[in-house]
């Protein structure tokens, strides 16, 4: 799945036909490269679950998959997620490193200050 949106051309391709049916000679006219490449990036997107092929007579009639998307979007959330609970973990534990050495440098000070005075 993630192959098929590597290439931008395919993201592109989802783009158009997210909102409705598109033939694949329209939507090669949106491209300036073959229809014999439109038509392989048709395939992979086929393939990898984010397109629908409908067959019309002669023609085929493309459409983007809601289910295939929110697969896609599903793996992106959680690849998201465990990055940030990562960052969060890591961000955590420096805060701790920085609280262990704030808290003996503040004691030390005190005591310090307290043993110079004079008494009366």
């Amino acid at each position: 799945m993630t192959r098929a949106i590597a290439e931008p051309r395919r993201r592109e391709i989802l783009t158009l036909v997210r909102d409705g049916e598109m033939s694949a000679g329209e939507i090669a006219s949106h491209f300036e490269i073959t229809r014999p490449a439109i038509s392989q990036h048709l395939t992979v997107l086929r393939e990898s679950g984010l397109l629908s092929e409908r067959r019309e007579g002669t023609r085929r009639l493309y459409r983007a998959r809601p289910e295939g998307l929110a697969e896609l979007r599903e793996f992106l959330n959680e690849f998201w997620t465990n990055r940030l609970e990562r960052l969060r973990i890591a961000a955590e534990l420096e805060q701790k490193r920085r609280d262990k050495r704030a808290k003996p440098r503040d004691s030390g000070r005190r005591r310090d200050r307290g043993s110079n005075r004079r008494k009366p």
